[in-house]
């Protein structure tokens, strides 16, 4: 979903709505495939599903700043603290 040019709140919030569900979801799967990648032996992939997702949070945190949607920007910054907390227990 690509960030709307509209700063209709109506139209923000339904962007950022979405977005946030699907990073929710996006995270819980990480979380509850954390222990069997790594039982497995697949840390790097492991590492590489937590980048591409705080690239994800990083980059939606941004446009919810820049669209002055500071509630969403918090949340989104909570995901982000929450995954570099996760990337830091995976062994190298």
């Amino acid at each position: 979903m690509t960030l709307p040019d509209s700063n209709d709140p109506r139209v923000l919030f339904d962007y950022f709505s979405g977005e946030y569900a699907q990073a929710l979801q996006a995270y819980a799967a990480i979380e509850q495939q954390t222990a069997t990648l790594l039982v497995m032996g697949h840390n790097d992939e492991l590492l590489q599903f937590i980048d591409q997702f705080l690239e994800m949070a990083t980059r939606t945190r941004d446009a919810a700043l820049e669209k002055n949607e500071p509630n969403f920007a918090e949340w989104f910054s909570e995901l982000v603290t929450k995954a570099e907390g996760l990337k830091a227990t995976v062994p190298r």
